[in-house]
């Protein structure tokens, strides 16, 4: 029998990136089957589960059957749906980086098509109206990214040229090579004074419904609320009274409930744009995260530290 650790990936594409990897093999496993069933003999040698995009459903202890089960990585750089499922001793790691330019771009997208009434033009085109509506500029904007992870500072680089001034927060003050990092705790005397206000921060029990009456009440009037990170950050109702009061707008790649179910009040809330979690669905995506997991792979099996380590290997 093989000794050479065992690889699951979830998708066709992925395992067609990672198939000619050395000294590993690779199997399709999409975690809807039990693994007694689908590896046999070689359950002792998968090493690392690459996780699905969507959360798992089925099974609820599909990984707690493999002996050798060392690392789940992610192909997400949020975890929050994989964390109920993983065993004792077992490291997780993030995508990192793969989705930075995809998300940054969206986000950048989305505070333009605000900011600039886009929405609005293009249903104006629709009804071949031509029409002046005043706008915003985002030059001179002060914006405020809640989150100074890999996508919060790609989403940073991407605005500096539009010539805003870019306050950045984080669980606690620090300073980078880019400069000072606010503690949260400092959100009370910060959101008042800015335009944007960028949510890109990991769904933890901390944060569940950080965005809530009392955050969205000290946004000042006309500023806009950009969340492209995950829907629980922000308490819905609470975001529906304040675009219905028509004092704020939000952009919304994610929301909560998700998918947001037809019906749905947000839906129809006014001064919003909502898009279907779709920030590191573009064609940059797919390339950057084959690469990061071949660079997994490589780590892994030369026992080199792993990257985007959200939960440390234990032997315990």
């Amino acid at each position: 029998m093989s000794t050479r650790s065992l690889i699951t990936v979830p998708r066709q594409d992925i395992y067609d990136a990672l198939v000619s990897s050395p000294d590993v093999d690779v199997r399709l496993w999409t975690l809807d089957t039990d693994a007694e069933t689908e590896f046999g003999d070689d359950i002792d040698r998968v090493a690392m589960v690459i996780w699905p995009h969507l959360a798992h459903k089925g099974n609820d202890r599909p990984l707690h059957a493999l002996p050798g089960l060392r690392w789940v990585q992610a192909m997400t750089a949020g975890v929050d749906t994989i964390h109920p499922y993983l065993p004792d001793g077992v490291g997780l790691a993030n995508a990192g980086a793969v989705h930075a330019a995809s998300t940054s771009e969206l986000t950048v997208g989305l505070i333009l098509a605000k900011r600039r009434k886009l929405e609005v033009f293009m249903s104006q085109q629709q009804t071949e109206t031509w029409q002046f509506v005043r706008q915003t500029s985002l030059a001179d904007s002060k914006v405020l990214i809640i989150g100074a992870g890999a996508i919060g500072t790609a989403i940073a680089q991407r605005l500096a040229p539009f010539e805003v001034e870019i306050t950045r927060v984080a669980r606690s003050a620090r300073h980078d090579e880019h400069g000072a990092i606010h503690a949260v705790a400092e959100l009370p005397s910060l959101l008042p004074l800015h335009d944007v206000v960028i949510v890109i921060a990991p769904l933890t029990p901390e944060t569940q419904g950080m965005v809530d009456a009392e955050f969205l009440r000290s946004m000042p009037d006309g500023s806009l609320l950009v969340n492209v990170a995950r829907g629980g950050l922000v308490d819905t109702d609470a975001l529906i009274t304040e675009l219905e009061s028509g004092r704020i707008e939000a952009a919304l790649d994610v929301t909560d409930p998700e998918p947001l179910p037809a019906g749905h009040p947000l839906w129809s809330a006014p001064n919003v744009l909502i898009t279907p979690h779709i920030g590191g669905a573009s064609s940059c995506g797919v390339p950057r995260l084959h690469e990061m997991l071949r660079s997994q792979i490589r780590r892994l099996v030369a026992g080199e530290p792993m990257h985007n380590v959200v939960r440390p290997l234990s032997n315990a």
